[in-house]
């Protein structure tokens, strides 16, 4: 079963990327504007190039690949060696949540404008868990083999 999640995911995370994450405003009698993860990166861009591609590397690529490598192995065209290999990436991957939390917690700590969660946090975020229990089901899975053998 957790093949198939693993390859819906393929397919949900680059939604969630688009998708809003949070909505926010200045003051609250102005309309709210959308932040996804490719608004913010887009953003992130023209302001500091260096923290942008950091941004990329664990909030698109290390999750992504996470993803692509679990796929490969359990459809053994991969090596199930490289498993610790991509804990490493699932372990970079958990940054872009921090980061997250970190932004929203910050800017309503500020107290200026406003600021609200959008579905396209829950669903990013659904796809995170999604893919640490995959992770976590295909090493148990690769131990189970193991010990068999």
């Amino acid at each position: 079963m957790y093949r198939w999640i693993n390859l819906t995911l393929l397919v949900l995370f680059p939604l969630s990327w688009f998708a809003p994450l949070m909505r926010a405003g200045l003051l609250p009698l102005f309309s709210l504007s959308e932040i996804s993860v490719i608004t913010g990166l887009q953003s992130l861009w023209g302001i500091d190039v260096f923290l942008a591609l950091v941004v990329t590397i664990f909030a698109i690529f290390a999750p992504y690949l996470k993803t692509i490598g679990l796929a490969l192995i359990h459809w053994r065209l991969l090596s199930p060696r490289v498993t610790p290999a991509l804990a490493i990436l699932g372990k970079l991957a958990m940054a872009d949540v921090f980061l997250i939390a970190l932004y929203i917690t910050l800017a309503k700590g500020i107290g200026v404008g406003r600021l609200e969660t959008a579905w396209g946090l829950y669903l990013f975020t659904a796809c995170i868990l999604a893919s640490i229990w995959v992770s976590h089901a295909t090493e148990q899975a690769r131990k189970t083999q193991g010990a068999k053998q």
